[in-house]
């Protein structure tokens, strides 16, 4: 039975690595491009969203309730 070694590299180091690959790989603008292709830059409207879906805040009573007060 052949024995295997464990991979302790961390992902921090896997980053580092990988990014330093890159950029010697491609230089860094070439790098910042790769990159850039997997930003997205997120989608929709955040603000109008986040409201979409609120619950309306509890009366005071029913906080009372709730801890039984």
């Amino acid at each position: 039975m052949i024995a295997t070694r464990l991979d302790t590299t961390t992902n921090i180091e896997i980053q580092k690595n990988g990014l330093h690959a890159l950029k010697e790989s491609l230089g860094v603008t070439g790098m910042l491009r790769f990159l850039e292709q997997f930003d997205h830059g997120g989608s929709g409207d955040y603000t109008a969203e986040k409201y979409e879906n609120e619950e309306p805040e509890p009366t005071d009573e029913e906080i009372r309730h709730m801890f039984g007060f």
